[in-house]
């Protein structure tokens, strides 16, 4: 009979599946000829000792026991071609997931997306990157796949209480995705394999009769009496439909312009803001795993840091092991960073993002803006940060104990961050109070982790989109907008998630809540 276990393992035991057969049979004193097949359920690293080890949770089957298959397989998905439409404004997470669950549930997904499919948008990346070129519709913001795509595809998600993680893992192992990712506790798809994955997630919702419609972007609603009847795009197109899911992502700055134009309720949300710090990833190995060499058998170190400084938190935030600094900016004229990881997670640096908790209050030389103050802070600073820079893509960039001494670096080296550098003193990209904090965060971070202070690693200014400026409020039953009827504001961009599968999450409740909504009529 098959039996559950739980044990700890070294690092080269996890790695092997003929030593990990010796490690259970001795765990439950039978032969090795006794294992059929030893099934990890999950499975975490555990370097609090110098000793590093790996948990893992498993189930083992003996010789005669029927082995369960692993194998996961899409849902069956119904031919949508002649069902009712439902607009989803935005192909990211939310909106992408959103689209399949329409299509189990017998509803017409009409996808709107403004950027370019995933293939097209490598070229508009190339252009940021080299010719320090951003197109304000295809960028590593906007396109097919939303931010996720080439930002490394991190599935780790605190927001179990929300639904159902495992079906969002499941549904990507389907597509394509690695069953490891059911299994880490801290999942990852990468950067280089996450396109294929997203575009046959969108050939599957066309072959069931569901639309796609890239390089077209809404700007305006269509409401009657404040009900949706559907959009218009740049184009001129009027798509009709009274149920509108709205997934545009955190950084969809003309959206919220335009809902607070037609003075559609949004309010400010608080975010965080900061920099990006890389450091040598044999550094971070050093530190984490307390050893000279990390070896073949350990992955590169992630880490994580919380502290609260001058009454605020500043922690890191999507760290990236084995990984590269992006150029993220979607509008000429600001410079903003994030990180991302190949699935192998081989580059020679680590990089995370290091940001300080806002308030409200932080908002108010902008409070002229109303609901828009927090998005006009952001970007403010993007913007300095583009102006320091000598206007172009460069990013600000500073040695990290140079920083917290307020002085300019003599030398930048090169870094990830592809466009380059400008050594410039960053406490001139932010506001008095969010410089000094930082400074004094970096200190105490320096002595939670020995050797993270260093002026090997280099800041670089500003990672400012941590999750969206603004929150666009909807009912907590229907999960519709409080003021129009037939809106469903959805994922990063409303406010309501924060990382790939929180957002793919919240794209299938507000499908569930649309066709629940279109039954009750």
């Amino acid at each position: 009979m098959p039996r559950e276990f739980q044990s700890q393992v070294s690092p080269e035991v996890a790695a092997n599946e003929s030593l990990l057969k010796e490690h259970v049979a001795k765990l439950f004193h039978v032969a090795v000829s006794e294992i059929q097949n030893v099934m990890v359920l999950k499975r975490s690293i555990d370097a609090r000792q110098k000793a590093v080890k790996f948990n893992i949770k498993a189930t083992v089957y003996f010789k005669g026991d029927e082995v369960v298959s692993q194998k996961i397989a899409l849902p069956e998905y119904k031919n949508v071609t002649n069902s009712q439409e439902v607009i989803v404004v935005g192909a990211g997470p939310a909106g992408l997931f959103a689209a399949l669950q329409l299509i189990e549930l017998g509803l017409k997904p009409i996808v709107i997306e403004r950027g370019k499919d995933v293939r097209g948008r490598r070229r508009d990346l190339k252009a940021i990157n080299v010719d320090h070129l951003v197109n304000e519709d295809s960028n590593y913001c906007f396109g097919e796949g939303g931010a996720g795509t080439y930002s490394d595809g991190k599935l780790y998600t605190r927001s179990k209480k929300r639904g159902d993680v495992d079906r969002i893992l499941k549904l990507l192992v389907a597509f394509g995705a690695t069953p490891d990712i059911l299994v880490e506790a801290h999942p990852h798809i990468g950067t280089n394999k996450l396109p294929q994955i997203i575009q046959d997630i969108r050939e599957k919702i066309i072959e069931c009769g569901g639309q796609v419609l890239f390089e077209t972007r809404v700007t305006d609603f269509i409401i009657k009496n404040n009900e949706m009847q559907g959009v218009i795009t740049q184009k001129g197109e009027n798509i009709a439909a009274n149920k509108v899911l709205l997934a545009t992502g955190h950084s969809a700055r003309d959206i919220f312009e335009l809902l607070d134009r037609k003075k559609i309720f949004i309010e400010a949300k608080p975010f965080a803001i900061g920099v990006r710090a890389e450091h040598p990833q044999e550094l971070i190995d050093k530190i984490q795993y307390s050893c000279d060499f990390r070896g073949e058998y350990l992955p590169p170190a992630p880490y994580s840091i919380v502290k609260q400084i001058g009454g605020r938190g500043m922690y890191s935030f999507c760290m990236c092991p084995g990984g590269v600094i992006a150029p993220c900016a979607t509008s000429p004229g600001e410079v903003v960073t994030n990180g991302w990881s190949p699935s192998k997670r081989d580059q020679a640096t680590a990089n995370s993002g290091i940001v300080i908790e806002l308030k409200l209050e932080d908002f108010k030389p902008y409070e002229k803006f109303g609901a828009l103050a927090g998005m006009e802070f952001q970007k403010a600073i993007e913007q300095k940060a583009w102006y320091l820079a000598g206007q172009t893509q460069k990013v600000p960039a500073q040695r990290m104990i140079d920083f917290t001494q307020n002085k300019v670096s003599s030398s930048i080296p090169k870094t990830s961050y592809a466009p380059g550098t400008t050594s410039v003193e960053m406490g001139q990209v932010f506001p008095g109070f969010l410089s000094q904090i930082l400074r004094e965060g970096f200190t105490e971070f320096g002595k939670s982790m020995r050797g993270y202070l260093t002026n090997e690693s280099i800041l670089h200014a500003p990672e400012s989109r941590t999750s969206s400026p603004v929150r666009i409020p909807r009912d907590n039953e229907t999960l519709e907008h409080l003021q129009i009827k037939g809106l469903y504001p959805c994922g990063e961009g409303a406010g309501y998630a924060g990382g790939i599968v929180s957002a793919a999450i919240d794209g299938e409740k507000c499908a569930l809540m649309i066709s629940e909504s279109l039954k009750n009529k």
